[in-house]
């Protein structure tokens, strides 16, 4: 079914980014990352305090893929 769209603003997309508007058959990514942050690394917002002592992040991933994307074209 078509579908109707209004006015649309796009800011910004990334290199892997996907944009679509109206029907679509197939969307897949074609990139991969991943991504290793300690603790309090994410937080957001006015006069936050995070107070890690002794802190350090496991990077350690034994697996050789956790997503393939090989099939995904």
């Amino acid at each position: 079914m078509p579908a109707i769209v209004g006015a649309v603003q796009v800011i910004s997309i990334g290199d892997s980014g996907v944009f679509n508007i109206g029907d679509v058959y197939k969307i897949a990514p074609f990139s991969f990352s991943k991504t290793f942050a300690g603790a309090g690394s994410f937080n957001t917002g006015d006069r936050i305090s995070v107070n890690n002592q002794v802190s350090s992040t496991n990077t350690y991933d034994a697996d050789g893929a956790d997503q393939p994307i090989f099939a995904n074209v």
